[in-house]
């Protein structure tokens, strides 16, 4: 029975770092204290672009192009390439076409954008595995996340503003007989918030009709209580477990949502795992939104925390909200 397995991941990152200092000066001066906020979150640091010639597409060739290197590959060995991001840097063409053209892809490879905001790479990950699964045609995909939240976070806004990082990452993923690699994935989606984040703040068709100022293209968001989705998230991992017939004890590597260390940490008590089984990234990347639980991923296997074979639960959060898990045996 063929599987699809991880081949290789890889990260790419600026290599300007901006600590905690900068955001709490900066909200300072503007009479908000953020200090509880960035603790809270887990914040210490995040590596952020300071130059015009980067964006999110920029970082997603830069991971494409390191993962390729490091699994021995070239653009034409991809028969898919799907890229994730809620802040891409072209509406049309697609992104992975782009992408496509720069790692000099074959002719026959299937290009698709996909855009599940924070959940988008892991929900692209699933989506990619399972139509692999039904078309052995595509022998090896690549998959991209990359966002570069900062030019549409409102610097008023501590939550945008000072929680993001700038980061990508890809995975090479292949079909191969006899494997295991992607065991299973369960969604869960309830639209209580469905508009507290929104961009465009007006939406596209408004753009331009009235003038554009820079608000426009800010986030319009407005704050609650981000543990709302702990409760199902729990709920669905433990449902996604016992119909694989996965104890807890067997994950290695937990790599979740970085968007907040405490609900990584509630989150995982309430399914029964460790605290060192949760890979914990958002102190050094800050909120890298779409690619945070496969930059997890990367630490988890260059720490060596997991080997080949090894089982990794994914768990992470799309605005609005929509939590998405899913199990992958490395």
């Amino acid at each position: 029975m063929a599987g699809i397995r991880i081949v290789d991941i890889d990260i790419y990152h600026p290599s300007n770092k901006v600590g905690n200092d900068f955001y709490i000066e900066h909200f300072d001066a503007r009479g908000v204290d953020i200090r509880g906020l960035l603790k809270a979150l887990g914040r210490d640091q995040r590596y952020k672009i300071d130059n015009e010639d980067e964006n999110s597409l920029s970082m997603a060739f830069e991971a494409a192009s390191n993962v390729l290197e490091k699994a021995g590959l070239t653009g034409a060995d991809i028969d898919l390439i799907a890229y994730a991001s809620q802040t891409p840097e072209y509406i049309f063409p697609t992104n992975s076409l782009m992408i496509h053209r720069l790692i000099n892809g074959a002719s026959h490879t299937i290009c698709i954008d996909s855009n599940a905001n924070c959940a988008g790479m892991t929900a692209a990950f699933e989506q990619v595995s399972r139509q692999m699964l039904g078309n052995p045609r595509i022998r090896r995909a690549l998959i991209i996340g990359s966002d570069y939240v900062a030019p549409h976070a409102n610097p008023d806004d501590p939550v945008y503003f000072a929680n993001f990082g700038d980061a990508a990452a890809a995975v090479i993923v292949e079909r191969e007989e006899q494997s295991v690699g992607f065991i299973d994935s369960i969604y869960q989606t309830d639209t209580c918030v469905y508009g507290n984040s929104l961009f465009p703040a007006e939406g596209l068709a408004k753009l331009g009709k009235t003038g554009v100022d820079a608000g426009a293209f800010h986030v319009k968001f407005t704050p609650f209580d981000d543990s709302i989705c702990v409760d199902a998230a729990s709920e669905s991992i433990r449902t996604l477990l016992a119909r694989n017939e996965i104890a807890p004890s067997e994950i290695k590597a937990a790599c979740f949502s970085q968007l907040s260390i405490a609900n990584i940490r509630a989150v995982s008590a309430n399914i029964g795992i460790a605290d060192e089984i949760a890979v914990y990234i958002g102190d050094e990347f800050g909120y890298t939104s779409t690619s945070s639980p496969f930059i997890a991923l990367h630490q988890a296997i260059a720490s060596g925390q997991i080997e080949r074979g090894d089982k990794v639960l994914f768990w992470t959060v799309g605005a609005g909200w929509q939590n998405v898990a899913m199990i992958v045996e490395y």
